[in-house]
């Protein structure tokens, strides 16, 4: 690095400040002035020599020389830029220089570009991928989608110019991510929530004109909630989810049933024979309204040209009508949409496992589990919570807002535990392989950065939730006045009302930590104790920074395990872009989500479980495991061993198994990945008129061949490897971990 000559002027030390362009005070750094001169040299000359490196440093040595005798205490970024271009020129480094001069002009014009309603709407015309593909939910060939991403172009232009500098800046330059800027700030939204049905469901809402009153039957319930999911849905962005909905249901289901006992008592002889006549047109009631409830939902489409982000959890009811809607959604989801069975998207499946309830053979509910393992080989879902653990790590049970979005355990002025009706104000994620990356081996450094980067974030989140506090209640009426986020509020009424007091939470966002590994003790780190607890100390240094915030603001900021479903391209673009293709980090084209152990890897499903087990500790607000599996149709126990040795020890797990279907020639299990979707193996089919492929983007499920994802999602998913070949004996937990 540099070494600066003992005659330089004392004013040198760092102890100098420099001023950003977006009002950020930065310790004035002589490392990234060699830094950048050297990465314009590299992009002239194809190699440099060592005398290139001496005459760069003298160049470096010069500019810290100048500005350390021009100024006292701090300087403007251009004027060092200024700098830096004189003595380029002054050592004879004319392409140097000139090199140097475009790339500041690129990133100005980087930046005007991006606040160029113009420019923005010109690449959505041109059908960029980055931008026709970010959410794999949504079909870019429809109206209504597309003009969902014309608003939102305009709306991303817009809200960069309302951010804080120093946040927008960190966004552009890709050191952090604001999630969802084509609705916030723009638009003072929320993120994901669980919808107060209950509330909803018993005490009637309005929807446009109508005022609707209470359910006197399961179907009319279901059929009111694929209607409040379709509104909160548009008043918001981010996922909805219904918690415990078999016990929401049951007394509805129980209308049904006083009504057919009542005819039974008219027509029908015998106590015994009227209750069994009940019993079994209810059951038909409530298959009927959960299969018209999974139609429904697959059928709505949000004002934002997609099918609702939407989540049932269930699992713990325990009367008999309760394991009627238990099963009933479970059997449905086997069972398929439409004449092809065809996977349902939506909604996405979480069932609860309870020791004592449905965990061992034991249990009265056992055979609920067994169909939900069934389920689960044959379409992926139901992903499953484990009871005892989620409550350990996030204080209550309850289902997440969308696919992985936890609720922290929290209690009214009353006492009473509340979950329903209450929401996320948004997400910023940090990009930790940046951090890993300019750090360049220096753990120290490391810190540093990073502590750097979160005072932006801070900056960011607070924002987010002053934001989301400027909306009124006739905004969103659904949200607000009308009960999904659990109280009524008058037109006067401050929002704040259901967010504060940590009510609401707001989430600070990590991504790769398997690049952070990779980056500072080589790519088979997981296996290293030091490497692992050094990554367990960067989760936990991001859970102490929002220990911190929420002592200081009164809201609940979470560490959030970014599902980064175009992130993971986005992030790992703009550093290749910045450091070139660097092995086993930006080289795969794709960062890897959150905590995840290395996709291109084949752990057994116990050894991918104990590895990543540590992490949701201190990072409860949003989490999730899954494993690779091979075809498990014919082997739902091995499954089953999996889910009961991840009980105690994780919270939140799901199974990715090859379900995709070939209409032309009758293949099912996993199809070839290509350069841009998916193969049939067997007949070369991609057509997705006649083949159905169903793979989970990240959190949710998606169908890449009807609607296609980014670049680098594609990458990861066809990356992926089986973590194991299992087979199972006669005892059940004989489980061959090969």
């Amino acid at each position: 690095m540099l070494e600066i000559r003992e005659e330089q002027d004392p004013k040198m030390d760092l102890e100098i400040k420099v001023l950003k362009r977006d009002g950020r005070i930065l310790p004035f750094s002589a490392d990234k002035i060699e830094q950048a001169v050297i990465k314009a040299a590299k992009n002239v000359k194809d190699e440099l020599e060592p005398l290139d490196y001496q005459i760069l440093n003298s160049v470096a040595t010069d500019v810290v020389s100048e500005v350390g005798a021009r100024f006292d205490k701090d300087v403007k970024i251009y004027e060092i830029q200024n700098i830096v271009e004189h003595k380029l020129l002054e050592h004879h480094q004319y392409d140097i220089a000139q090199e140097y001069i475009n790339y500041r002009t690129q990133r100005d014009f980087a930046r005007n570009k991006a606040t160029d309603i113009n420019f923005t709407i010109q690449k959505l015309l041109a059908k960029d991928q980055t931008v026709v593909n970010e959410n794999a939910n949504k079909d870019s060939q429809v109206f209504n989608t597309q003009r969902d991403l014309t608003a939102g172009t305009v709306a991303k232009a817009m809200g960069l110019k309302m951010l804080p500098p120093k946040v927008a800046n960190a966004h552009l330059k890709g050191e952090i991510h604001w999630h969802d800027l084509d609705y916030q700030p723009y638009s003072p939204m929320t993120n994901c929530c669980l919808i107060d049905f209950k509330e909803m469901l018993n005490h009637g809402f309005k929807i446009g004109n109508a005022e609707v009153e209470a359910p006197h039957s399961i179907q009319t319930a279901t059929a009111q909630m694929s209607q409040i999911i379709a509104n909160v849905a548009s008043s918001q962005y981010g996922g909805c989810s219904a918690d415990r909905v078999d016990e929401l249901l049951a007394p509805f289901a129980q209308k049904n049933y006083d009504k057919h006992l009542t005819d039974a008592k008219n027509w029908i002889d015998g106590e015994a024979k009227q209750t069994a006549y009940a019993q079994t047109k209810t059951e038909k009631d409530i298959y009927d309204a959960m299969q018209a409830l999974e139609y429904e939902i697959n059928t709505l489409y949000s004002s934002q040209g997609q099918t609702p982000f939407t989540t049932l959890g269930f699992g713990l009811g325990t009367s008999w009508m309760e394991r009627a809607i238990q099963k009933a959604i479970l059997e449905i989801r086997i069972e398929g949409l439409g004449k092809e069975k065809r996977t349902a998207i939506f909604p996405k499946l979480v069932f609860a496992v309870k020791r004592g309830l449905n965990l061992a053979p034991t249990d009265p509910n056992y055979d609920i589990k067994q169909l939900a393992v069934e389920c689960a080989t044959k379409r992926m879902y139901p992903d499953v919570l484990m009871y005892d653990k989620l409550v350990e790590l996030t204080g209550s049970f309850k289902a997440p807002m969308g696919c992985r979005s936890f609720l922290q355990g929290w209690k009214n002025e009353q006492g009473q535990e509340v979950n329903s009706g209450r929401m996320n104000l948004g997400v910023v994620t940090v990009n930790l392989p940046r951090i890993a990356l300019e750090a360049a081996g220096d753990q120290a450094k490391f810190w540093e950065i990073l502590e750097q980067r979160l005072k932006v974030c801070k900056e960011a989140l607070v924002f987010k939730v002053e934001r989301a506090k400027e909306a009124k209640p006739e905004n969103a009426p659904i949200l607000y006045r009308y009960g999904a986020f659990g109280k009524r509020l008058k037109k006067t009424d401050s929002v704040d009302e259901v967010f504060k007091n940590s009510r609401a939470t707001v989430s600070l966002g990590y991504i790769g930590l398997y690049e952070v590994g990779a980056a500072f003790f080589g790519p088979d780190w997981e296996k290293d104790a030091t490497a692992k607890q050094f990554t367990l100390d960067v989760v936990k240094d991001l859970y102490n920074h929002c220990v911190d915030w929420e002592k200081e603001y009164g809201y609940h900021f979470s560490v959030y395990s970014t599902p980064a479903e175009s992130l993971t391209n986005t992030f790992c673009q703009k550093d290749t872009q910045k450091f070139g293709i660097v092995e086993n980090i930006t080289d795969k084209e794709y960062y890897t989500n959150s905590f995840h152990y290395d996709v291109r890897k084949a752990p057994t499903p116990f050894e991918k479980l104990d590895f990543e087990k540590d992490y949701p500790k201190y990072c409860a607000g949003g989490f999730i495991h899954y494993c690779e599996y091979p075809n498990l149709r014919q082997n739902p126990k091995a499954l089953e061993a999996v889910w009961d040795y991840a009980y105690d020890r994780v919270g939140y797990l799901g199974t990715n198994t090859p379900i995709d279907q070939c209409f032309k020639c009758g293949f099912k299990g996993d199809f070839k990945p290509t350069e841009r979707g998916f193969q049939c193996p067997q007949c070369g089919n991609t057509d997705p008129a006649t083949c159905d492929v169903v793979k989970r983007t990240c959190g949710y499920l998606g169908n890449p061949q009807q609607r296609p994802m980014v670049h680098g999602r594609h990458k990861e998913i066809s990356s992926r490897v089986k973590h194991m070949h299992i087979t199972i004996g006669n005892d059940n937990n004989n489980v061959a971990r090969q």
